[in-house]
């Protein structure tokens, strides 16, 4: 089952509940975060509404087995760091299975997104979920295309998701 807890060497993963919309509003509360997050417009919506949003999306994913993000904790100080996991998406007229990552800003830089999306991408190969992997990137977000990098993927193409110019970076299962 993937909606389950899981860990590497520095994170505790497991499935988001309800709560942690509170600790995830900094997210969208923080401009930096929002400036290249691929997003469908929600116009009128309050931050924390959109955090509600944001969890409720994630909770509808796991009861419909639809993988969903998960939330990301500190295995030392049992802090909450953001989210990370697989999502069904649709890109170009086509399904795809998308590796995402978000974390809060004092989390960046310090190879936390980079060890949970490997570990995404080893589940997501091991139990077979699809044999190839993708991030879709806004094209000006250079940390995330590096992270899509040391995670193995290549820049696959440019397109538009929801509107949105993306580059895809892309990996497939070794045979």
């Amino acid at each position: 089952m993937y909606a389950q807890n899981h860990s590497t060497e520095r994170l505790l993963i497991r499935p988001l509940v309800k709560e942690d919309a509170l600790i995830w509003q900094q997210f969208f509360d923080h401009p930096e975060c929002l400036q290249y997050i691929v997003l469908p417009p929600q116009p009128g919506l309050s931050n924390l509404q959109k955090t509600e949003f944001w969890i409720d999306k994630q909770l509808t994913r796991y009861k419909e087995n639809r993988f969903g993000l998960m939330a990301l904790i500190n295995k030392n100080t049992h802090q909450f760091m953001g989210q990370c996991g697989l999502l069904n998406q649709e890109l170009d007229g086509e399904p795809v299975l998308e590796i995402g990552y978000h974390l809060l800003p004092q989390y960046w830089g310090k190879g936390y997104a980079t060890e949970a999306a490997q570990f995404f991408k080893e589940l997501a190969f091991k139990k077979e979920y699809s044999n190839e992997l993708v991030s879709i990137i806004d094209i000006g977000n250079q940390p995330s295309e590096k992270v899509a990098l040391r995670n193995g993927m290549v820049k696959w193409k440019t397109t538009r998701f929801w509107d949105l110019h993306v580059n895809v970076y892309r990996v497939i299962k070794p045979k």
